[in-house]
């Protein structure tokens, strides 16, 4: 079945609001429907993403060219966005070869995903991912099947946003079994909902398509998540296209290491080369390209709570803002259960690039936050704020939005590296 054809049976007249794809959907009108979109449009997203889940759901803004696909099938991720309607760019990463191979992996199954809900820890003492007294390396990794491959149920939508819910039970690496609620909105922001939230005027001639995400976890044992159970915490994992100019941004809080901790965590995959990231001026510039795997953290007291990342091919310009607690505890995810499990990272960012065989997942670029961990009480729940921003437009237009809000014009990231 060709592009076109999709489109005929599958895409409805998008006037607005919640648009839910299936094959009973009313037709395009003629001059949509003969269009064929070209990869790496948001046209050419929900065309083929429609052939993957046909519930998939369209936010749309009143002029249609802010633009979200979710699904529920796919555990209630946003999928991809778009600033300028089905002709615009599509912002996030959709991994057309994992879905075209057809196969289940028993580790992840990596559909992609601009925006997608997972817990952690990942690796550790808690983890979950990792049965009890099993060596924490890839053979035995497996990402729990509620966050991987389970479909979600959509319990409320309306045309500014869709509120999503998963039930799940997982054994951590110390042996407790967690019964787990999830919740998860995410709702379309308004240009004026931009604006307020980030306090920040938009220029002209820029666009833009921004979401928030609520994302929450409620303990249904009839135990505490205490330190001795293990316990849990919220991670949302955001998933770009890379570019050869692209660069992510990390302002971070200065002073002492003794009162802060130190600045970065740069060695999870070995420790990422000095030509791919610096350290200026209380600003993190790591180089995004999709050719050498790398991955970085931060702790809750030095993060600002925002990073971005500059893309200047596809001249587009993504910030990502999130809750933090910097008195709070946060759960150490790397794969050694012997470090304290109580110290780890509110802020992660990584680079996709080519394992030793020469494989590669993507290539992609992800921008990441976690929530302290979650010590609760029987019926008690923790919330987590995650929202995505993405402004398109020339540099000149999109610099005064990095200046003010990462510190930093989008001429000097240009020229970092």
């Amino acid at each position: 079945m060709n592009i076109k054809q999709i489109y005929r049976m599958l895409l409805p007249v998008v006037m607005g609001g919640i648009v839910l794809l299936s094959c009973t959907a009313n037709k395009k009108t003629t001059e949509n429907m003969e269009k064929e979109y070209e990869q790496g449009t948001f046209g050419y997203d929900v065309s083929y993403l429609s052939e993957k889940d046909e519930g998939l759901i369209v936010l749309t803004s009143a002029d249609e060219k802010a633009q979200l696909i979710l699904s529920a099938k796919y555990q209630g991720k946003v999928f991809t966005s778009t600033a300028n309607g089905l002709d615009g760019n599509s912002h996030g990463f959709v991994n057309y070869n994992f879905f075209d191979a057809g196969v289940v992996d028993d580790h992840m199954n990596g559909f992609g995903g601009e925006d997608r809900f997972w817990l952690g820890p990942e690796g550790g003492r808690y983890s979950i991912y990792f049965e009890p007294g099993k060596e924490q390396v890839y053979d035995h990794w497996h990402t729990p099947k509620a966050i991987d491959i389970e479909e979600w149920k959509v319990i409320h939508a309306t045309d500014e946003e869709v509120v999503f819910m998963k039930e799940m039970e997982q054994q951590n690496y110390v042996g407790t079994l967690l019964n787990i609620e999830i919740e998860r909105k995410v709702s379309l922001l308004s240009a004026d909902e931009i604006e307020d939230k980030l306090q920040i005027e938009l220029p002209e001639g820029v666009g833009g398509v921004a979401y928030e995400t609520t994302n929450s976890i409620t303990n249904r044992n009839e135990f505490e998540w205490t330190p001795e159970t293990g316990t849990i915490c919220i991670w949302m994992l955001d998933m770009l296209n890379p570019s050869e100019g692209a660069v992510t941004l990390i302002p971070y809080n200065r002073g002492d290491e003794k009162d802060l901790g130190k600045v970065v965590t740069s060695d999870y995959f070995g420790a990422i080369p000095a030509d791919r990231l610096k350290d200026d001026e209380g600003i993190l510039y790591f180089k995004t390209d999709g050719k050498s795997r790398g991955k970085l953290g931060m702790n809750a007291k030095r993060t600002k709570s925002i990073a971005g990342n500059w893309d200047p091919l596809e001249k587009r310009l993504t910030l990502v803002t999130f809750d933090i607690d910097p008195c709070a505890t946060y759960l150490n995810q790397e794969w050694n259960p012997d470090r304290d499990p109580l110290v780890g990272d509110a802020l992660n960012a990584y680079n996709d690039g080519p394992l030793e065989d020469g494989s590669i997942m993507g290539p992609f670029l992800e921008l990441e936050s976690c929530s302290p961990a979650a010590f609760l009480k029987p019926g008690e729940s923790l919330s987590h704020r995650h929202n995505v921003f993405h402004f398109t437009g020339e540099e000149r237009s999109l610099s005064p939005i990095a200046e003010k809000l990462l510190g930093v014009s989008l001429e000097k990231v240009r020229n970092i590296f």
